[in-house]
């Protein structure tokens, strides 16, 4: 079954709450972009001590858009988290990072830029939860898409049967259907929700046409 999540991508906090607010009576889980100025220019808000402050019920997945995620992961296995990503083009260490997830009891999953060949995700395949495509560039929300990644659906999804596939970056109502034919269990969207001036009917389209 195909899943719309929304993409929270926010300077601080107290957007961070009022965008998780708009989506929370539709969806059970968001998806929290969280940037270093580094790995991208784009600079998000970035404080995990202040998901104890959420009043949301919501699940959440964080995207770790930094240079050497190692360095913070420990402060992000903390509850709302149930799904820490991290970019394979950014790790020292993958072994070191999916046994930290794991021993947490949150799933990992590896992200790749669109310019990063599909085939570096194959050697993990076996030890994460889930793949994320990232169809721009690591940073701002609303960017057009760089190419529609379908092939890399398609061969994550024969190399890596055992994983799920996550789209983030450029999903519409226009291109989801085709999106989760290829193969994607997981679709991210931001502006296609939270511009659309009507949250609930957005997201509702797109499961339409996700075929949820």
């Amino acid at each position: 079954m195909v899943e719309i999540i929304p993409s929270i991508n926010a300077l601080t906090f107290a957007e961070v709450q009022e965008q998780i607010a708009k989506v929370e009576p539709y969806v059970s889980w968001c998806h929290l972009d969280v940037t270093d100025g580094v790995f991208s220019k784009h600079e998000t808000w970035r404080n995990p001590q202040d998901l104890a402050l959420l009043k949301a019920k919501l699940n959440a997945e964080v995207h770790l858009m930094v240079e050497e995620p190692e360095e913070i992961l420990g402060q992000w296995l903390v509850e709302p988290i149930k799904r820490v990503i991290m970019h394979l083009e950014a790790m020292r260490d993958p072994d070191l990072v999916i046994r930290k997830c794991h021993e947490a009891g949150k799933e990992v999953g590896f992200a790749i830029r669109p310019d990063t060949p599909w085939s570096l995700l194959v050697p993990w395949c076996g030890k994460i939860d889930m793949v994320l495509i990232l169809r721009v560039s690591p940073g701002a929300s609303g960017q057009a898409a760089a190419s529609d990644m379908l092939g890399e659906i398609r061969h994550i999804r024969e190399a890596c049967p055992g994983c799920i596939v996550e789209i983030d970056g450029g999903v519409t109502i226009r291109n989801a259907r085709k999106i989760s034919e290829a193969g994607a269990g997981l679709l991210v969207a931001g502006s296609a929700i939270f511009a659309s001036g009507d949250i609930g009917g957005a997201i509702s389209a797109l499961r339409r046409e996700a075929g949820v």
